[in-house]
């Protein structure tokens, strides 16, 4: 079976091996030094001034965010399940709230951020999503991110980078607090998350807030290679072992072949009659919009060993999507899209004739090209 869900993700086979492994201990030297260089490899990725691990799924992660770089009110945009979800969690810890909300479908404005912050002085911390995965859909973060500070530098951006980092580069020069999370474009099993952080984030920590989620503790003991409470090890490893394959092949050829896959299956899905959700998609996944989603999906999962996923909330059972994060052998995401198309055969919406896959090569051969060419 074909693992095309954006997350979890397929572990590669040299991950699974290096995480099968003898358990250590965290409190060891042997950790320490594999943990010193797992958090190297992360800064590189993030590309920021100081980065954390968390034992935690991203929402964790998301948790901490808030609660540490929000002090008075935060503005949260709402497009989909995950923008939603910064909103329950500022409820939760009871700081006063503004939401921006959008449909599924629809980006958020640099405009719309810039007069929710000059109607209400109060705000010192902003959350978004990157990719707001629930729609397959990308917001114009590093505009938004960059006006915000342009009118107000200690406004604290916080942006969910979980189906974002890993997917493509991230300009993170105005981001306080990036975001990501283990079993998406890190390829490794769900339970943990990371934040890349800025120097200004760290100096609004402070002392921190909470307990287990006080980000004051983990950067302090992260800095001597370790953690405030139990490490996720075999994780830690993964990671490690994640981020030096990575660094191998190099980010601007994983970027690269990331984007020609992502470019080549929408093409290739639209070539057959499909609709794209997102005014904005997405690199991290494709995300189609028909009402007999349910049945594509059952046909690709029972007939061609190929599992995606649906959608949510108002969109479920009228959305499908498929996932462009990680290491993907390039002839399993044309598999996919010739799927789908023998799916549309069986359903007796159009005869197969092999367009999907032709379209699909195509624009991925063409799009490395032009790239390698630029």
């Amino acid at each position: 079976m074909l693992l095309f869900t954006p997350g979890p993700t397929p572990v590669p086979e040299a991950v699974r091996m290096a995480m099968a492994g003898p358990t250590i201990h965290h409190r060891t030297p042997e950790f320490e030094a594999i943990f010193k260089e797992a958090r190297e490899r992360l800064m590189r990725l993030f590309g920021m001034d100081e980065c954390v691990m968390l034992a935690s799924s991203g929402t964790g992660a998301m948790e901490a965010c808030v609660t540490n770089l929000g002090r008075k009110k935060v503005l949260t945009v709402n497009a989909g399940k995950f923008g939603e979800r910064f909103g329950k969690i500022v409820e939760a810890f009871g700081l006063e709230h503004v939401e921006l909300k959008y449909a599924w479908d629809t980006p958020a404005s640099v405009e719309d951020v810039e007069a929710a912050l000059a109607d209400d002085p109060d705000i010192d911390a902003f959350c978004i999503q990157v990719s707001e995965s629930a729609g397959g859909l990308r917001h114009p973060v590093e505009e938004i991110a960059a006006a915000i500070k342009a009118k107000n530098p200690d406004i604290m951006v916080i942006a969910d980078g979980i189906t974002a980092v890993g997917v493509e580069p991230l300009d993170t020069t105005h981001i306080d607090a990036l975001i990501a999370g283990s079993q998406k474009a890190l390829m490794l099993p769900p339970g943990m998350a990371m934040i890349g952080l800025s120097d200004a984030a760290v100096k609004k920590i402070g002392e921190g807030n909470g307990y287990y989620f006080n980000l004051a503790g983990e950067i302090a003991k992260q800095r001597k290679n370790t953690t405030a409470y139990t490490a996720p090890t075999t994780l830690i490893i993964g990671l490690n072992k994640v981020l030096e394959m990575i660094e191998a092949e190099g980010y601007e050829s994983f970027y690269r072949t990331t984007r020609a896959r992502a470019l080549a299956t929408r093409a290739a899905l639209e070539a057959i009659g499909c609709q794209l959700y997102p005014r904005t998609p997405a690199l991290s996944m494709s995300a189609v919009y028909d009402e007999e989603a349910n049945m594509v999906r059952s046909i690709l999962k029972t007939e061609f060993g190929v599992n995606i996923a649906g959608g949510q909330d108002h969109l479920k059972g009228k959305l499908f999507r498929i996932n462009q994060m990680g290491l993907i052998p390039v002839y399993e995401s044309a598999w996919v899209v010739n799927a789908v198309e023998w799916a549309f055969d069986r359903m007796d919406r159009r005869p197969y004739d092999g367009l999907a896959s032709k379209v699909f090569n195509e624009v991925y051969y063409a799009t490395l090209s032009a790239n390698e060419n630029a």
